[in-house]
């Protein structure tokens, strides 16, 4: 459907209403970031073990010597041959910004529960440099609501998103945010799942700046048309 033609008086008319409301809308985003930030933190008491390109680390070690440390749950099962390719639209925008991430006390990382020699090749395939761990073997996933063990797939529910509900897939995305103390005691600070991670996507977000938008809703999923940007 193509939208009404007007007068530039009319159009601008539109653009300054529509202004207003994106403005508020930032003031309540920016509200929502203050929230965010006084969340109360819960102390990870459990010790994880994850891989690495130079060997083992913990959960301390991935802060990498900083104090914050944000964790992309990528979803990457260990027999899987590839990595899910809706993952791997939202890392297409990794690639530039640890360093900068580095320089506000902030480290990057995704993890997966593939074998770090499968998250290497497909890393390589990709063209990416983020820093990728292996989580497999250890119970990081699993408590961080972003795996399913095979007992509770087989009941068709999972608790994902702070709910139980439907599911029949063993990797779920997600974010996890962490922080650690001079003491080295490490804090589960946040995390977000299924759409909350939108806020990571550049590219919807400059789709959403365009008349057709994202342009799913006559799809048989969002992110039907999606492909790995090797195979498109």
């Amino acid at each position: 459907m193509r939208n009404q033609v007007v007068s530039p008086e009319e159009w601008l008319e539109a653009r300054l209403e529509l202004l207003a409301a994106e403005k508020e809308f930032t003031r309540q985003r920016d509200a929502l970031t203050r929230r965010r930030m006084a969340m109360p933190w819960e102390r990870v008491e459990k010790s994880y073990r994850f891989e690495g390109p130079d060997g083992a680390l913990s959960l301390a070690d991935l802060f990498d010597g900083r104090s914050q440390l944000i964790v992309y749950h990528f979803m990457f099962g260990p027999d899987w041959e590839e990595a899910c390719k809706s993952c791997s639209f939202w890392a297409d925008n990794f690639n530039g910004i640890p360093i900068h991430l580095n320089h506000r006390d902030v480290t990057f990382v995704a993890i997966s529960r593939a074998p770090l020699a499968s998250i290497e090749a497909y890393k390589k395939r990709m063209g990416w440099s983020f820093p990728w761990f292996s989580s497999n073997g250890s119970d990081f996933n699993f408590d961080y609501q972003v795996s399913v063990k095979p007992e509770d797939l087989a009941t068709g529910q999972a608790y994902y998103n702070y709910k139980v509900q439907p599911s029949n897939a063993s990797e779920e995305v997600g974010i996890s945010v962490f922080s650690r103390n001079e003491g080295g005691e490490v804090f589960h600070t946040y995390s977000c799942y299924s759409r909350g991670v939108d806020m990571l996507n550049g590219a919807y977000h400059f789709l959403d700046l365009v008349p057709k938008g994202r342009d799913e809703d006559d799809l048989r999923f969002p992110m039907a048309w999606l492909r790995r940007h090797d195979q498109y």
